[in-house]
């Protein structure tokens, strides 16, 4: 029997949390995500003690590379890229004991033979008791020959009994529903549907978590989120940036469309339009997440027609769209789009949702507006009022994270004079302690096994169907044109006309 090596950081961390210990397989390691996001969440667990000391972290890409450069690497990454700077050293040498390299191309099938046999070794030494959990962190074009890779060399199999096997995989699922059904099967021949853990960022936000706290655990909120009292609700993600790096030969295949309505915009549509679950656990709030999803309005027709698409044009800090690298000089991309959705039940019948996301907008925000119907009597409509406005609930997801209502009140003074005025929840001043980052969360619930905040099967396939309509629609030849629209804007000015009123914009974030 081999002897197990002692491990520094179960002086170093202490107790685990709530962790069990496990071998961490990055795969794509080299690449920006796991220097941006994985490595330095990875490295903050261990430093607020909340993965067990029986760790070990073995880092899988296609070029030839040392342990000790890769964690030169991932050291780089912390430096540059981790909240808690600067990076503590003695901390970081106990754990860069426990970092690993080991080179395979993603459809070479010895290799992933090879990546079994090392694997074993260190769970060996290192006590993880056979428990792995593999995240994807490359190109999901590759993600067909990993799936087989894996599960060929028996890796969809947990190291000892009692142990677990889970997978972590990033967004793009799939670039539309039938290639998404084809990863499905080809995952569903090598690991059980709750091995899968497909991972979107946005879940792991702190405001996005604390949806599901203010509509269910505050009697005052909940019935008020409904078709009775609402108008309407505007879900916006924004980004002030264009293509950065080679990302434009991917986006320049995806589009605002993909890249972020199918994903973070459909999930936080879901969990602002969900019903009560059953009980508090991950599968009956998955349940609830997908039937708002299966709910919505195919856009048909004259539905299709409320859709608008632009695409960035040149200014002083940067180039057109047409005009980055990676993108075709003639391209009908689109790098803005709003949508105007329904959810057809009954709490939300007749209530339209309208969404937009775009780059090189005017601000880096997101969050969701719920604005409310005005009231049935208006006894104060006089031109002393006349900066009233409908009752509004904003949740802010970036920057600022908070929850704030907007509701009129008097002005001191001898006039009846009202001004809309607000009461706020901010996370920053609420809490003293920072909040983790989104992947913080995400990984250590995939460690611990909890797939509440990830993305089923059904859901994607689900949210699939929907875009793959509005891009039959874009792809008839009466379809209205992509809009340009200049950069540090809000996007085409057309977005307000799926309002139908001349004096409807969409809310400030």
């Amino acid at each position: 029997m081999s002897r197990i090596a002692a491990n520094p950081l179960d002086i170093v961390v202490g107790k685990p949390r709530c962790s069990p210990p496990c071998a961490f397989v990055l795969i794509g390691a080299t690449g920006d995500l796991a220097a941006r996001k994985i490595i330095p969440a990875l490295y903050n667990l261990w430093k607020e003690r909340q993965v067990s000391g029986r760790f070990v972290v073995l880092g899988v890409g296609r070029r030839p590379m040392t342990d000790e450069q890769f964690r030169r690497s991932a050291l780089d990454a912390l430096r540059e890229h981790s909240r808690s700077r600067p990076v503590d050293e003695e901390l970081w040498s106990a754990l860069a004991a426990q970092w690993f390299y080991y080179k395979v191309q993603s459809q070479d099938a010895e290799g992933y033979r090879g990546l079994a046999q090392r694997l074993a070794g260190l769970e060996r030494q290192y006590g993880t008791g056979g428990s792995r959990l593999f995240h994807l962190a490359m190109p999901p074009e590759t993600y067909g020959s990993v799936f087989r890779g894996l599960g060929r060399a028996g890796l969809a199999q947990p190291g000892g009994a009692g142990a677990f096997v889970r997978l972590v995989v990033e967004k793009p699922f799939g670039g539309d529903l039938h290639s998404a059904e084809k990863l499905n099967a080809i995952l569903a021949e090598h690991f059980d549907e709750s091995q899968v853990y497909r991972i979107d960022h946005y879940l792991g936000k702190e405001t996005v978590q604390n949806l599901l706290v203010f509509r269910f655990a505050n009697a005052i909120f909940e019935p008020l989120l409904s078709g009775r009292y609402v108008d309407r609700v505007e879900i916006t993600t924004a980004e002030t940036v264009g293509m950065e790096g080679r990302r434009g030969a991917y986006y320049d295949a995806a589009g605002a469309l993909r890249d972020m309505v199918q994903n973070h915009m459909f999930q936080l549509l879901a969990l602002t339009a969900m019903e009560p679950p059953a009980r508090l656990n991950a599968e009956a709030i998955r349940d609830e997440k997908v039937r708002v999803l299966q709910a919505l309005r195919s856009p048909m027709g004259e539905e299709a027609a409320r859709t608008v698409r632009g695409q960035y044009g040149a200014a002083a800090e940067g180039p057109a769209y047409r005009q980055e690298g990676g993108v075709a000089p003639d391209s009908r991309t689109e790098t803005y789009v709003a949508l105007k959705v329904f959810v057809d039940c009954p709490r939300w019948a007749g209530v339209p949702f309208y969404l937009r996301t775009g780059k090189r907008l005017a601000a880096k925000a997101s969050g969701i507006v719920v604005v409310f119907k005005r009231e049935a009597v208006r006894l104060f409509s006089g031109p002393e009022c006349d900066v009233r406005g409908p009752n509004r609930l904003e949740i802010r997801v970036f920057p600022d994270e908070g929850i704030h209502l907007v509701f009129d009140a008097k002005v001191p003074g001898p006039a009846m004079l009202l001004r809309p005025v607000r009461m706020s929840f901010r996370y920053g001043s609420e809490f003293s302690s920072a909040s983790p980052e989104a992947y913080e969360h995400l990984l250590l619930d995939a460690i611990c096994g909890d797939p509440t905040l990830f993305i089923r099967r059904d859901e994607v396939e689900a949210s699939w169907r929907f875009i793959d309509a509005v891009r039959r629609e874009w792809d008839r030849p009466d379809a209205p044109p992509v809009i340009p629209y200049r950069p540090g804007s809000w996007g085409p000015q057309e977005a307000d006309g799926l309002f139908g009123d001349p004096y409807t914009r969409w809310q400030p974030l």
